[in-house]
């Protein structure tokens, strides 16, 4: 398994078998994970949320299928291919294996980015080849042996299943014209194998072409090669809608073994000199600040406690002191970043967040938007799943003589379910 930590990740030199054979005399395999898209097509919100990044069942996508190649001893090497802005994204998943090559960069197609793959594993010389689809997190061991055991005979494998619709053909889209045999018909998948020379001289030749290949195997097929036909599985979906994400929660058994748990926070901070507030992470012109020792953003320091009472894990003062002078005048994003982290590390997810601000002053309106983009960086979620709300206290008590802010907060968290 991936170890999700603090570690750097494995920019050094890693140990590198003799090209051509491991140390036990089998044959070298590289398992490239595209990743370069977008994956806009997979957000269910209004923001264009990279689906390879977003969680599934509590662990992002791309985690999954990196780990789903990593679990396995044949594998030497894993490449992932990334997107040019996705960098800080990548680096944010904290994956740390000693056979976790470091990412690379890819190009404007998927095609121009697996080149970028194997160009990458050029200097390494493997063997073996596999190319995988990062959207595809569901990929078993069976799977990939199934491609691995093929290659010992033939130049290409990939895994398929039978198409079991029937399929109709159409000249127009309107009026069918016919029914196709789909005895003859089947869907591809990935991970598709190949012998490294073979897909990598094939891609160099078919990169300056005008067509535009839909996989690697239809590319080794131009070449010239025999494609060998391996058993896929109706579990390995592509997620590729936002409805895909609810069908691989099904299929992981996310549904019956994740369990829902509420935790609230309150916090209160005084007035004191100043010219700005913090709040919900955000620095907003006012003519006092508040007193604290830390930043004294209360409306992140009662989320806090909101996500920590959802895990069982005590308040925010158990975890940060204020008797620790290295939180003097810290960012409580700081705070937030460690409830979210505990989440993560339990392989749970943050559903959704609810925050009630009271006070006269300053308004909080203008700034709710820029509070829940902020909250939503820290715990790397959809803005779509923060509230925030503000109200006065009808100039009753110590909010209505302004002299400090009033913070609640809900955290709602999927955890697995424990016995």
């Amino acid at each position: 398994m991936l170890r999700y930590g603090t570690a750097d990740r494995p920019h050094s030199p890693i140990h590198r078998p003799e090209c051509g054979t491991t140390m036990t005399g089998q044959k070298t395999i590289a398992a490239i994970v595209v990743a370069a898209g977008r994956g806009e097509r997979a957000s269910a919100t209004g923001e264009l949320e990279p689906k390879q990044y977003r969680l599934l069942a509590g662990r992002p996508v791309l985690s999954r299928t990196i780990d789903a190649f990593l679990a396995l001893d044949q594998v030497t090497w894993v490449l992932p291919v990334i997107h040019a802005d996705h960098q800080e994204r990548f680096g944010a998943l904290d994956l740390v294996h000693p056979r976790l090559l470091p990412a690379v960069v890819g190009g404007d197609t998927r095609q121009a980015s697996v080149l970028a793959g194997l160009l990458n594993l050029a200097a390494l010389e493997p063997d073996l080849v596999l190319i995988q689809d990062a959207a595809r997190p569901l990929t078993d061991a069976t799977t990939i042996g199934g491609v691995i055991a093929a290659l010992e005979e033939q130049v290409a494998a990939l895994p398929v299943v039978p198409v079991t619709d029937t399929i109709k053909r159409s000249d127009d889209g309107r009026i069918s014209a016919g029914t196709v045999d789909r005895r003859t018909l089947f869907a591809a998948q990935t991970p598709q194998g190949f012998g490294f020379r073979e897909i990598l001289a094939a891609h160099r030749q078919a990169a300056p072409e005008p067509r535009e290949f839909t996989d690697d195997a239809a590319i080794a097929e131009w070449a010239g090669h025999a494609v060998a036909l391996t058993a896929g599985s109706t579990r390995n979906i592509k997620i590729t809608h936002p409805e895909d994400f609810a069908r691989a929660e099904r299929l992981l058994g996310a549904g019956s073994q994740m369990e829902t748990r509420i935790g609230s926070g309150f916090d209160v901070h005084p007035f004191e000199a100043g010219d700005a507030v913090w709040l919900g992470g955000v620095k907003i012109p006012h003519g006092m600040k508040l007193k604290g020792h830390s930043d004294a953003d209360v409306a992140l320091h009662a989320l806090c406690d909101a996500i920590y009472g959802a895990l069982g894990e005590g308040d925010i003062g158990h975890h940060f002191p204020p008797s620790d002078m290295q939180w003097r005048g810290a960012a409580s994003s700081t705070f937030l970043a460690h409830a979210a982290g505990l989440v993560a590390s339990r392989n749970g997810r943050i559903v959704n967040l609810d925050i009630t601000i009271v006070c006269e002053a300053p308004r909080i309106g203008p700034h709710v938007e820029a509070m829940k983009a902020a909250i939503a960086g820290i715990c790397g979620i959809s803005k779509n799943r923060i509230a925030i709300k503000a109200t006065t206290s009808e100039e009753l008590g110590f909010t209505g003589r302004r002299e400090g802010i009033v913070a609640m907060a809900a955290a709602s968290v999927e955890l697995p379910r424990e016995e």
